[in-house]
């Protein structure tokens, strides 16, 4: 395919953590004037992205929309067959002079899916651009009441399905994202990091959508809460 014939463009939309009021005026404005709405998903009714803007926009409901499901792998040649055939797809619908808006939780910044293809339009001559949202962890930090930075205070983004027994020696705020999995195993070495006293410990799942629960202590740290969890460890009276 050559490069010149890509004449729609790609927008990478980031529609929040969960609460459809979070949703940016500009978010909601490229969604309306898109001419095809790009699900990451299987269904429609299995992506959360899509839930969230539906409730802002009820209209979208209407629009044509193509769902580009991605593997829950950590199998790169399986990823990157899933990524390539993505890509096919979505240069057809550049191609067609299409504008096209990919729905992602949050902010797309922010360890999303949508950065592989964006990167991989762009590198064919094609245009995409970000439409920033509300990240996780700060609607987080406002659920709860809490400043995750403060005068010097370091703050440390850490993806907690990966290891993350290095990351308690980090200074400062620790916010580990999408840690349902690891919770039991964050909460074992808060216990046994000998700083139990110094830490403050929360945890917010499903931050803004129906569901939402909120903890705050490492004893709260739970196995059963959802993927969607957020979990933010700060150093007492620090900042």
């Amino acid at each position: 395919m050559e490069k010149h014939t890509m004449t729609g463009i790609l927008y990478g939309v980031g529609v929040g953590p969960g609460d459809p009021e979070l949703i940016t005026c500009k978010a909601v404005r490229i969604m309306r004037q898109s001419d095809i709405l790009l699900i990451p998903a299987k269904t429609e009714q299995a992506c959360i992205s899509y839930g969230i803007a539906r409730a802002a926009c009820p209209e979208l409901a209407r629009k044509e929309k193509l769902c580009l499901p991605f593997p829950m792998s950590k199998d790169a040649g399986v990823i990157a067959a899933a990524h390539d055939a993505v890509c096919e797809k979505v240069k057809g619908l550049l191609t067609e002079g299409k504008q096209a808006a990919f729905l992602t939780l949050g902010d797309p910044c922010i360890y999303a899916t949508y950065h592989y293809l964006h990167r991989r339009i762009r590198e064919a001559g094609g245009r995409a651009e970000v439409i920033n949202g509300v990240p996780s962890f700060c609607a987080a930090a406002g659920v709860l009441g809490i400043s995750l930075g403060e005068g010097g205070e370091q703050i440390h983004i850490i993806p907690a399905s990966y290891e993350i027994e290095d990351s308690l020696a980090l200074p400062g705020t620790k916010i580990y994202m999408k840690s349902g999995k690891k919770l039991e195993q964050l909460k074992e070495f808060l216990q046994k990091s000998g700083r139990k006293e110094k830490l403050e410990v929360y945890s917010v799942e499903n931050c803004g959508m129906i569901g939402e629960k909120i903890t705050r202590g490492i004893e709260g740290l739970s196995s059963a809460s959802g993927y969607l969890t957020t979990v933010i460890v700060k150093e007492k009276g620090e900042a």
